[in-house]
Parts: C-alpha cells; sequence; structure tokens
C-alpha cells in the first residue's frame, strides 16, 4: 500500500492486488494501529488515525463490499477522506466502551457532549479541544454515541513543540468523565510524523 499523500481512486489497490497485499501486510497495519491507539481512563479508546489507517479502512469497506464502481468507490473515500490528517492536525476515532449493555446505556446518557470536552495539551500550551462530528450529529437528548469522530487543529507553534519533543496529554473534562493521559513516547513519535 503505497502512501501518496491524497487518496485517490487512482492509487487504490483493486480488489484482486488488495487481497494479495492484506494476506502479507496486514499484521503491520494491526501493529500501526495499536501504536496510534490511547486509552484514556478504563472506557474511552482514542484511534488516531492516519492515511495508512484510511487508505486501509477503505480498501476493506470495498474487499468486503465488493465495490468496484467508479462512483461507489469516491462515495467511500469521500466518507473516509475527512479522518486523514492534512499536516496541521490530528485526527481520532473515539470508542466509548462499555462491556455491559446495561451500563452501557446508563453511561451514555450520562456522557452526552462529552466528545465536545476531549483535548490534546501540549507541555506549556494551552489546550485544543476537539471539533467533533462534522459530519454529522452523534447525540441527542437521551444518549452520545459509542463513536465520535474528532480533530485536533495544532497551531504552527503546537506543531514544532511537538516536533522538538514536547510531551502531549491526552485529556477530557467533561463532569462525568474527567481523565488525562500522556501520550507515551513512541506514540507520540508516530503522531509526529503526522505534522508538517
Amino acid at each position: 500500500m503505497q502512501l501518496t499523500g491524497r487518496i485517490t481512486p487512482g492509487n487504490l489497490m483493486s480488489l484482486e492486488a488488495y487481497a494479495k497485499w492484506r494476506k502479507l501486510h496486514q499484521p503491520e497495519v494491526i501493529a500501526h494501529r495499536r501504536l496510534r491507539s490511547v486509552a484514556l481512563g478504563d472506557h474511552v479508546n482514542m484511534q488516531f488515525e492516519s492515511e495508512l489507517t484510511m487508505r486501509y479502512q477503505i480498501q476493506e469497506m470495498l474487499r468486503l463490499e465488493k465495490i468496484v464502481r467508479d462512483e461507489a468507490v469516491r462515495q467511500e473515500i469521500d466518507a473516509y477522506l475527512p479522518l486523514v490528517p492534512n499536516g496541521a492536525n490530528w485526527t481520532a476515532t473515539m470508542l466509548i466502551e462499555y462491556p455491559d449493555a446495561g451500563e452501557r446505556k446508563r453511561e451514555l446518557a450520562r456522557l452526552i457532549g462529552v466528545q465536545d470536552r476531549m483535548f490534546v495539551e501540549v507541555e506549556g500550551q494551552p489546550r485544543v479541544y476537539a471539533i467533533a462530528d462534522e459530519d454529522m450529529e452523534r447525540d441527542n437528548e437521551e444518549k452520545t454515541s459509542a463513536v465520535h469522530f474528532l480533530r485536533f487543529e495544532l497551531a504552527p507553534a503546537l506543531r514544532a513543540a511537538i516536533q522538538a519533543g514536547a510531551g502531549v496529554k491526552l485529556g477530557c473534562d467533561h463532569t462525568n468523565y474527567p481523565a488525562h493521559v500522556a501520550i507515551a513516547p513512541q506514540t507520540l513519535a508516530s503522531l509526529a510524523g503526522d505534522l508538517r
């Protein structure tokens, strides 16, 4: 899977080529995803996305749904393209995970708006709050969704500090889910690679 900085129908693999590539490289993609996953407390997992994770996701959807028509391929690309970081931001899929269905229902009702209270904090800099769910609203009056899509816009000074080795915390200051964690050095090194 060649990373080009831009995902287009012309630089995706055919279903046949992807099937061969997948057999050889799926463990590498899984390791890359694991490296870019950050647990925040016991019930939130933040999967920071990249061009590789989104290419893989698109190719998987094409494979699973056997999509080959140009228009349908373009629709899959358009659905996932906003989650590819652009060099000035980080993008993430936020998963709220409660294994017990009753507890999950209760907690999702208590966590309405949690996606808007997610932040990254670069050492010595003010917090940057997530821009959440730009494609559609995922809260209603009764509960929030278990999945949210976030974007963290990072000003040039923040990007420079990260690339120079500043520490970064991921956090949430929602009343019902206060938590923060330092992003591990290996994960942060991968995320710094998204910035320019």
